[in-house]
């Protein structure tokens, strides 16, 4: 079977859905099971918005003479050539709309409900999305599949107990309203003036709308000197991060899985999480949670993470068990099922 994989989101700096698509193909690399397939990435040498799309991409996918096209990042052709699996991870777009750009938000849900309605089968990554998708995409709940993503602990755990001069409070994730980065800077800044070594580091492209300027904050929370803010950093900095934290805080009130706290959670870092269904349902009791994103909440977990060794702990030893639910070689594995399922299809009827 040749399996079509629109690989966009492998180009430059990949996060999100480029470091997914990474990952299954390099277990796709070495399965068995894939062996007997053939994956063709396509991808512009430029560009790549909705013209490319819905109009170069299924002359690509029909010259690779492909069985069924893989679309890891929400959307897809509109008129597929064969059959179609899109991935969505959650549908925020759709859920709250006031979080986008009215233009972004309406090319966002017509698009990803178009492909949703057109695919052979769709995608998603929890069962909280799932029940996103069917809620607000108009998709009936048989034609979702739930494969949880693997998770990948980018600091040895071993290495933790080498800690830093400096204990570090990190964030990873771009950075949107939806994930209180504003408050986590409060809240941060309290601990800050209490504990005179603690540093806040946040690692995250800005995409807050209406913009937020982080910078500002910083400047404003009376301890700039111990807040870094990076849009970006390099895979060996990003270990060197996660290496020297002591706490990874994420305080999301929506997400599809949330990918960097259970990353962190792998690598022996606490991880301190806003109180949502999403959240209990990917972290369980390994995380410490707040109540509401609340500057005086968030200063009161953090203290905990930071300081509570036996709550730290705690934890920790839970983490194992949650941890074992997220496997690449099970998620590639149920990818390449429904990829397979949706091929048997035959092509779809334009």
């Amino acid at each position: 079977m040749r399996i079509a994989i629109d690989a966009r989101e492998l180009r430059g700096r990949p996060t999100g859905v480029g470091r997914y698509l990474g990952q299954l193909l390099d277990v796709w690399k070495t399965m068995p099971e894939a062996a007997e397939h053939e994956f063709v990435q396509l991808a512009p040498k430029s560009g790549g918005g909705t013209l490319w799309e819905q109009l170069t991409l299924p002359r690509l996918v029909r010259k690779a003479v492909a069985d069924v096209l893989f679309c890891p990042g929400y959307s897809g052709p509109v008129r597929p050539p064969v059959p179609m699996v899109v991935a969505i991870h959650d549908v925020s777009f759709a859920s709250h709309p006031e979080w986008f750009h009215w233009k972004e938000g309406l090319r966002r849900r017509t698009l990803t409900r178009m492909a949703a309605q057109r695919a052979a089968r769709v995608l998603t990554i929890s069962e909280f999305s799932k029940g996103e998708i069917v809620q607000h995409l108009g998709v009936t709940p048989d034609k979702v599949e739930v494969v949880y993503p693997g998770v990948t602990a980018l600091a040895p755990v071993a290495r933790k107990s080498l800690r830093p001069p400096d204990p570090v409070v990190l964030f990873v994730g771009s950075v949107f309203n939806r994930r209180h980065v504003p408050e986590l800077i409060d809240g941060f800044a309290r601990v800050a003036r209490r504990m005179p070594r603690v540093r806040l580091e946040i690692v995250g492209d800005n995409r807050t709308m209406p913009r937020i300027d982080l910078g500002v904050l910083a400047r404003k929370s009376g301890v700039l000197e111990r807040i870094g803010i990076q849009s970006y950093v390099s895979e060996d900095d990003l270990w060197q991060l996660h290496r020297h934290a002591r706490v990874f805080a994420f305080l999301s009130d929506y997400e599809g899985f949330g990918m960097t706290p259970i990353e962190a959670l792998a690598s022996g870092i606490p991880i301190v999480v806003l109180d949502t269904p999403i959240a209990r349902e990917i972290y369980g009791n390994a995380a410490m949670y707040v109540d509401r994103p609340e500057p005086e909440l968030i200063e009161d977990a953090l203290d905990r993470a930071l300081t509570d060794e036996r709550e730290r702990a705690h934890r920790l030893a839970i983490a194992p068990g949650v941890l074992a639910r997220y496997s690449w070689q099970a998620c590639a594995r149920g990818v390449l099922k429904v990829l397979e399922q949706a091929a048997r299809k035959g092509p779809p009827s334009n």
